[in-house]
């Protein structure tokens, strides 16, 4: 490792933090850490984004190149595996990421992307010379403006004490899951957990009223029961029991159609290329696939209940 080297914690005393990614969950982490004493640098594609940051007190860089020069920390809040790729590659026009930062830089990837482009980029990065962590997020853009989301780290143990502190002022809770790619494997598998879950608490609610339940009888029966999980006491998909879900703001996200749609093909990649004998993974792929490409893509995630009584009614 060069001498040169990231130290040993990150704190608002050690340098700039290039922030590539400013849109809704990027945006509002980034404020927290200006918030918290840090030195940031921001950047993204859409201009929209850079003229919200600057109104919240973030300073805007032209380029992404820009940004990253002489920065400590570069930042990754991207939409795609292969965005974060060909960033830290570059092309034969234009050095990549990994090119322009100096020796030792630290590389924290916060996207949600399958697991072996994770450990993909972590190689290059180390290879060229720096530190990698992968720290995919779950919360929301709610947890984003509140400093409440839940990061699910991968990276060698002293990478991940190096983070931490940065990580703990965006979050409540960090979670060292292991070595580089863990962070996006935890990540895949909660959210493999929440969508199929999703999906049962909502085919049981429509089952319920078409056997005559009122939906408040069937929440204090199943949250206090068997039946008892995050989708039913907090996501609560329809209006009433649980009064901040989005149920009650006619389903504005929250956590959109599009975003689980997207991160249960990641799980549903990670099960192909592992063998897992799975069956109710893909099918909740394949049922977020279709509500967020018939209209659920912007609606927060529980709206699928929308679909499965529009559905049935049809029958």
């Amino acid at each position: 490792m060069s001498e040169t080297a990231a130290p040993q914690t990150l704190t608002p005393a050690t340098g700039t933090i290039a922030f590539l990614g400013l849109g809704h969950m990027g945006g509002p982490m980034a404020v927290n850490l200006v918030k918290a004493g840090y030195t940031v640098t921001g950047y993204d594609v859409v201009p929209a984004a850079l003229e919200t940051a600057r109104a919240h007190g973030i300073a805007t860089a032209g380029t992404a190149a820009e940004a990253v020069a002489g920065a400590a920390v570069v930042l990754t809040m991207l939409p795609s595996g292969r965005h974060l790729l060909e960033a830290y590659r570059g092309d034969p026009n234009q050095p990549g990421l990994l090119a322009i930062a100096g020796p030792g830089t630290m590389f924290l990837d916060c996207s949600t992307i399958n697991v072996d482009e994770a450990r993909e980029a972590a190689v290059l990065a180390v290879d060229a010379g720096h530190r990698a962590v992968d720290a995919p997020v779950s919360g929301g853009v709610v947890g984003a403006e509140a400093g409440t989301l839940t990061f699910m780290v991968g990276a060698p143990a002293e990478d991940f004490e190096t983070v931490k502190p940065m990580l703990e002022v965006m979050g409540k809770r960090v979670v060292y899951c292991g070595r580089h790619g863990a962070g996006q494997a935890a990540k895949i598998c909660n959210n493999m957990i929440l969508g199929v879950s999703m999906i049962a608490v909502s085919e049981a609610f429509v089952l319920g009223e078409k056997l005559g339940l009122t939906h408040q009888a069937l929440f204090d029966v199943a949250s206090a029961a068997s039946g008892q999980c995050w989708a039913l006491t907090t996501n609560c998909p329809v209006p009433g029991p649980v009064p901040t879900s989005p149920a009650n703001r006619d389903y504005q996200p929250g956590f959109a159609g599009a975003l689980m749609a997207k991160d249960l093909k990641l799980a549903l990649n990670a099960l192909e290329s592992t063998g897992v004998a799975a069956r109710l993974g893909p099918l909740a792929s394949e049922i977020y696939d279709s509500f967020a490409a018939e209209g659920g893509a912007g609606r927060d995630f529980s709206g699928i209940i929308t679909d499965i009584r529009d559905k049935s009614d049809q029958q």
